[in-house]
């Protein structure tokens, strides 16, 4: 244990670090500054304990953190100093509420005196981040008193369990000195007198799981409806579980239950333990592009779990059959965007399945309030007959393309990364395309994004929060992408562990091919495709990061499987942005 009594500022910031430390903390992202300098100080003197980051970039040391608390499913700190420093960790804010994902928000600040002064490196650091925190304070200046120091280890503790319950998020706590910032000793301060006794003070503190909240019983009246239902679908949305397996598992139990097929998003681990559940549907946008089938599959109920896939399709659908529907989810978020008549079950899918399995269990046994299965298996038997059909057709198809087609890269990742691969799918078009062509598979790969705000900001950084210290792990990204968040790369020489990044290099958005404006040209070229016209060699030996340009599949799969075990690699394909827009609108609705 590392108190330090040298000033007020020393004893506060060791307090501070020794507390998050004992509460289960172990990674923090510092950014050099002047004003932070005891926070810096005392989290560096935690090692090893709590691993410290130096990163220079407020932006990519905010996503980082949140790709390292994706990861580990824990909270992540992030200490910046005053002024604008603070505001470039927003994106991730935004992000982490949005995802909820836990981050702790540590903004150094000048005193109150030196505010609204023009004093240098000031601005108003008071919700900072608006509405988006969970729950943000400022603390009172350091002060040498029992009492204040145990007001301190009150809202850090309050502040970490915040960023978890009853929703992961995140939390910012501005964090104000006055001089010295530096661990010099001040006599005058006489901190020897505080009679401090640490192993009292800290005694309460554990690291104990936070309490989870019961969840909300199914009715009698909800779980009959559902079971004789023979019209009914469960969505496996955007998410990502700590425990993909079990969470999978849950998933397939209660489809088996019901009778019903699951439509599983790309972006869902349901895809890749497809061995869970026969009733797995991954091709449902395709098949949603003829009419004839949208109508004749239009469902009376929908279970969504999670969040609505990305699928613009699949959402007109849901939205035009008016079906009743549910939202699984922990969460007090309103996770239904089309507004339809939905009731939300704020519990996860491991406990609705646990639920429903007991309820028919016990209701079979009641003689007098049976609840019977609906015994026609026609829908299901339509829905997989379908999905065979249509998968059989893609597969096939995609086989046989030998130039380097971007949605074919989404195709072949499937089924060559190693088991159990953390995969980080870039926002706009390789979500679309992991969505349109991810083969169902039994690898285990575990999908990672940042589907809270849908933005490209921060998406290098995220992934190597990801892969720090973690598997070996893949970024599949276009070049905007990479080339938004290039500062990523400066956390080379803090980075353990290897990240490959899939780069398709189609020069300019390929997103915005697929819409309308990519007929109006100008302007479209110049200020929507933005094409960058970057030699992606030149810049990762700028960085120091080792890059190879990829000519053919068969060079693409020997590269992915096995994966190198440290470093950061780019293997580059480049595409033709135009070619493959026409592709897509070609072929998407033809394959149903």
């Amino acid at each position: 244990m590392t108190i330090d009594f040298r000033n007020i500022n020393t004893l506060w910031a060791s307090i501070f670090a020794e507390t998050l430390k004992r509460l289960g903390l172990t990674c923090v992202l510092i950014c050099p500054g002047s004003r932070s300098t005891p926070l810096a100080v005392a989290f560096a003197q935690q090692l090893p304990h709590i691993e410290a980051i130096s990163i220079l970039d407020e932006r990519s040391a905010a996503f980082f953190a949140l790709g390292v608390a994706k990861a580990t499913g824990r909270p992540v700190a992030l200490v910046c100093t005053s002024g604008t420093a603070g505001a470039n960790f927003y994106p991730a804010v935004i992000e982490a509420k949005e995802s909820r994902i836990p981050l702790l928000l540590f903004t150094a600040d000048r005193p109150p005196e030196l505010r609204d002064c023009h004093s240098g490196q000031t601005i108003d650091q008071l919700k900072l981040y608006g509405n988006y925190p969970n729950w943000q304070a400022e603390l009172a200046l350091p002060t040498p008193s029992l009492g204040m120091l145990a007001y301190l280890r009150q809202m850090v503790i309050h502040a970490w369990e915040r960023s978890q319950t009853p929703v992961p998020g995140p939390v910012h706590l501005n964090v104000p000195f006055r001089d010295p910032l530096v661990p010099v000793d001040v006599e005058t301060e006489n901190l020897a007198s505080l009679q401090f006794h640490p192993e009292d003070f800290f005694c309460a503190i554990t690291t104990n799981s936070l309490l989870e909240l019961k969840p909300q019983a199914i009715s009698t009246q909800t779980l009959s409806e559902w079971l004789q239902c023979n019209r009914g679908i469960i969505i496996a949305g955007v998410t990502q579980p700590q425990q993909p397996h079990s969470y999978c598992s849950a998933i397939a139990r209660f489809a088996q239950t019901l009778k019903w097929p699951v439509l599983a998003e790309g972006l869902s681990p349901v895809r890749n333990y497809a061995h869970l559940n026969p009733n797995i549907i991954s091709t449902y946008d395709l098949i949603l592009r003829n009419d004839e089938l949208a109508k004749a599959l239009a469902p009376q109920m929908v279970i969504q779990i999670g969040e609505m896939p990305t699928s613009r399709i699949l959402r007109t659908w849901i939205g035009d059959t008016q079906a009743r529907r549910w939202v699984i989810d922990p969460s007090h978020q309103n996770l239904d965007p089309l507004h339809g008549r939905t009731i939300h079950l704020r519990m996860t899918v491991e406990q609705l399945a646990l639920l429903v399995v007991q309820g028919v269990e016990e209701d079979m046994g009641n003689v007098s309030k049976q609840i019977t299965v609906s015994s026609s298996p026609t829908y299901l038997q339509k829905w997989c007959t379908t999905e065979a059909k249509v998968r059989t057709t893609v597969d096939q198809k995609l086989a046989k393309i030998e130039e380097l087609f971007e949605g074919k890269v989404a195709w072949l990742l499937s089924q060559t990364l190693p088991p159990k691969t953390p995969v980080f799918i870039a926002n706009s078009m390789p979500v679309r395309d992991v969505e349109f062509f991810w083969k169902p598979n039994n690898l285990g790969v575990q999908p990672l994004f940042n589907r809270g705000a849908n933005g490209i900001d921060g998406t290098l950084s995220t992934a190597l929060g990801i892969a720090h210290r973690h598997q070996s792990s893949v970024m599949l990204t276009g070049d905007l992408a990479l080339l938004h968040d290039t500062n990523g790369f400066l956390i080379r020489n803090k980075f353990v562990g290897h990240l490959t990044i899939v780069l398709i290099n189609n020069n300019g958005g390929g997103i915005f091919e697929m819409l309308p404006i990519a007929k109006f040209d100008p302007p479209f070229e110049e200020f929507f495709a933005t094409p960058q016209d970057i030699d992606f060699a030149q810049l990762c030996a700028t960085y120091g990061i080792e890059h190879e340009l990829i000519t053919s599949w068969e060079q693409l799969q020997t590269r992915l499987n096995p994966l190198p075990t440290k470093g950061i690699r780019v293997l580059e394909l480049r595409t033709n942005r135009k070619a493959d827009a026409k592709w897509r609108q070609e072929n998407l609705g033809k394959f149903a």
